[in-house]
């Protein structure tokens, strides 16, 4: 299964998080198969806290990528969970006026 997470790249006391697509199977900090986007939680800039690439985040989650819980909470926070979601509603009933 394909995940959304976050893996550690800054030093001690210093974390740097990547948000990355990786392969469950796969060591927290191991192989990715891309980076879409960062978090630093000790960046006083609400702006520059979380920095994502939102119509990559976008693919992987239409493609079938699980979030895992801290992800969706920072998908979450730049909107990027609610554009999935209504873009899932309206595919629904673009399906549903087709059938009719």
């Amino acid at each position: 299964m394909v995940k959304i997470r976050l893996t550690r790249v800054g030093r001690k006391k210093a974390p740097y998080y990547r948000l990355v697509v990786a392969d469950s199977r796969r060591k927290r900090d191991g192989k990715f198969i891309e980076i879409i986007g960062r978090y630093q939680p000790l960046n006083k800039d609400e702006e520059q806290q979380i920095v994502c690439d939102g119509e990559r985040a976008l693919y992987w989650l239409h493609s079938g990528a699980q979030p895992t819980d801290t992800a969706r909470a920072l998908l979450r926070r730049k909107g990027i969970m609610k554009q999935f979601h209504e873009q899932k509603v309206e595919k629904k009933k673009e399906a549903k006026a087709a059938a009719s």
